[in-house]
């Protein structure tokens, strides 16, 4: 059954309401009833896919088979009207998966307004905000939260109510946020592979804050351009994206799983990159602080060298190397305390857009393996075909990926554009 969960909890919060309450000045629904400026513009995208999985080895757990197979749909509407200082956009999402109750699912990724005025823009609704620079990780990418049962790199979001401000002056841009409605990350059921010894019981969730999911997290963050160099600081102060786990145990005290616990928390981050030439160097570093616990620290950093034109021809290969640090421990423990990636980016330039990805990061402290490539390609302007493969080598028992030791994989997906 498609779970609604995570699409019907960023409407039915009493926070979310103030949020559209903020968007009644903006006008913006009188516009999408009638076309009353001549200068309007709007426009509907989206995309149907077919998406395939095959699990290389037996299933660890009962009940898990060795591929599935889904469906998705993402759809996508702007209209921008009074001589494009008014936007109103609209994202949704959902997917249908045979093997995996849990990865079935809907998600209003984006519904927002935004009004820009002449010296600063006003944002209220659903949003997706990144934030990073770095290839492997994504330390100080905090406002939305992941969408774990899409894919395990941390890439797909849920959407974030949120009502939010933007100015652009010479000292640098300034964005502050106040988030409303946190969003729970979601998990593969008892069915699905790629999960935890335990499942995780994403209904049993927990939290510091008496306010839970009510609790409004605000964020802020600055980056200015000086030459070469492009700096972001940033701050947050709420509800940790990233849960920790409880046991969960039945009337005999057997634990049966896990339920995600979300800490309250203070999180300085800081981003930089430059570049030289072809080479790009970044950095990403957080300070972070847990309630009525010591301070830590993490950080993501490293270079990408880019061969361009290739034996004389258009393609190009890019070459990165970044290294994982994070003092993090007991439950706060993340997998990149000291590991180091390294990877490949080949553009082949081509009016199909081909891309190939690969990359291998190495546990330095136990010597665990995880290998990524990613290669996509359009095959006409309506087609186009992506392919994964996420390998688990030489797990160790001491790594955070030692329950998906067997869940090597291949993903295949065919997309149908509108």
């Amino acid at each position: 059954m498609m779970r609604l969960k995570p699409l019907t909890l960023a409407i039915k919060k009493s926070a979310f309401a103030f949020t559209l309450a903020t968007l009644l000045p903006l006008n913006y629904s009188s516009a999408l009833m009638a076309d009353e400026y001549d200068d309007s513009t709007s426009e509907l995208t989206g995309y149907v896919a077919l998406e395939s999985r095959y699990f290389m080895q037996d299933a660890l757990y009962s009940g898990q088979d060795d591929d599935s197979y889904s469906t998705a749909f993402n759809i996508e509407y702007y209209k921008d009207w009074d001589d494009g200082n008014r936007r109103f956009v609209a994202t949704g999402f959902g997917r249908y998966d045979d093997q995996d109750s849990e990865r079935s699912h809907l998600d209003i990724r984006e519904f927002y307004a935004w009004r820009g005025y002449d010296d600063y823009e006003v944002y209220a609704g659903v949003r997706k905000v990144f934030w990073g620079v770095t290839e492997t990780l994504h330390l100080v990418d905090i406002i939305n939260q992941d969408d774990g049962v899409e894919n395990i790199d941390g890439e797909d979001k849920l959407g974030q109510p949120m009502l939010s401000l933007l100015m652009e002056r010479d000292w640098g841009t300034f964005e502050a946020f106040a988030l409303f409605g946190f969003r729970e990350r979601t998990f593969s059921g008892t069915d699905g592979r790629l999960r935890s010894a335990l499942p995780v019981d994403a209904d049993a969730a927990k939290y510091q804050s008496s306010k839970g999911q009510d609790h409004v997290d605000f964020a802020a963050r600055w980056t200015q351009v000086y030459g070469d160099w492009d700096v972001g600081v940033s701050q947050f102060v709420g509800t940790s994206r990233d849960p920790q786990y409880q046991t969960i145990s039945n009337s005999s005290n057997e634990v049966t799983g896990l339920a995600p616990y979300y800490a309250q928390i203070q999180q300085t981050g800081l981003d930089v990159q430059a570049i030289y030439g072809d080479w790009l160097l970044k950095f990403e570093g957080i300070s972070i602080k847990y309630e009525d616990e010591d301070r830590n620290t993490a950080g993501v950093g490293g270079f990408e060298y880019t061969y361009v034109g290739i034996s004389d021809s258009v393609t190009d290969l890019g070459l990165f190397v970044e290294y994982q640090f994070d003092d993090r421990h007991g439950d706060e423990a993340t997998a990149t305390q000291n590991d180091l990636a390294l990877g490949t980016r080949w553009v082949l330039n081509d009016i199909e857009g081909t891309e190939v990805i690969s990359s291998m990061s190495f546990d330095l402290d136990n010597q665990s393996q995880f290998v990524s490539l990613e290669a996509s390609r359009r095959l006409n302007d309506d087609w186009s075909f992506e392919a994964q493969a996420r390998l688990f080598a030489n797990t160790s028992q001491d790594d955070s990926a030692y329950a998906l030791r067997n869940d090597d994989y291949i993903q295949v997906e065919l997309k149908r554009f509108f």
